[in-house]
């Protein structure tokens, strides 16, 4: 029988399956809609916004690591924590700083590409099987949060420059397909096949959730941006009570001892 080792025993994020992937899409179309109803619909402004729910993700952060096993629901109220944040954080630096949407996603993949360095140089790896630890969750979380503010630039920008909300979303969706192309038929790195597809599931659903919330002029639906995150929330809560959530292997892991 195989015997789970210890990095798997102590690991601390979920399984990476179709599941995985269903609820990160749909949380990070909620940290979309999330976002943009404080800073507009309750018209708090980004700045505002943006330290409100920093200082949220720096408390679930430290519930998650102070944590000593996999907690689903804590894991996915942290990631919805970090995507609500890097919405606002990417519409502070795109549009408040004046820098555009060029110079936001530079900036944000330069910050991207400096926290996984020092996560490499620090631990050998950015495999995410590796999360069990203080420090190395200290990275990851990092990692996550910059990856999904880099997701909305990189959304919003795409959606402004002349493909709209739909035509934006159908762009990110074929680049997961790719994305899964490569991971099923070639050797290329499970690591950074994994990260790539977490950064394009970001944009994906900022241009979803603007899509929802944009008036119609704007080519959205103009849909209640509070009533579409409550039902983004119940969504994933649904699929946390009904899909299997659990610590397990990721890709690059090795495999457990027989």
């Amino acid at each position: 029988m195989p015997v789970t080792s210890d990095r798997e025993a102590l690991s601390k994020v979920p399984e990476v399956t179709l599941a995985f992937w269903a609820i990160k899409i749909a949380a990070t179309t909620l940290g979309e809609t999330g976002g943009d109803s404080v800073t507009m619909t309750l018209n708090w402004g980004y700045l505002a916004g943006t330290a409100l729910f920093l200082g949220l993700l720096i408390a679930l952060v430290a519930a998650q690591i102070r944590a000593r096993k996999f907690q689903p629901l804590l894991y996915w109220a942290t990631i919805v924590a970090s995507t609500t944040f890097g919405t606002t954080m990417a519409d502070f630096a795109d549009r408040s700083l004046g820098i555009g949407y060029a110079g936001g996603s530079l900036l944000l993949s330069l910050c991207l590409a400096a926290a996984l360095g020092l996560w490499y140089r620090s631990e050998g790896t950015i495999a995410v099987a590796t999360v069990s630890r203080p420090r190395t969750e200290a990275f990851y979380w990092v990692a996550i949060t910059l990856s999904q503010t880099l997701g909305t630039a990189l959304g919003d920008w795409m959606a402004d420059s002349g493909l709209g909300y739909e035509g934006g979303a159908l762009v990110f969706g074929a680049g997961l397909v790719v994305v899964a192309g490569l991971y099923f038929r070639t050797g290329l790195s499970r690591v950074a096949i994994f990260w790539a597809a977490f950064i394009l599931t970001r944009p994906l659903g900022a241009t979803i959730g603007d899509f929802l919330d944009k008036p119609i002029k704007a080519g959205g639906l103009a849909l209640s941006r509070p009533l579409a995150s409550a039902a983004l929330a119940g969504f994933i809560v649904l699929c946390l009570l009904v899909l299997p959530q659990r610590a397990g292997r990721h890709p690059g892991a090795a495999a457990p001892p027989s």
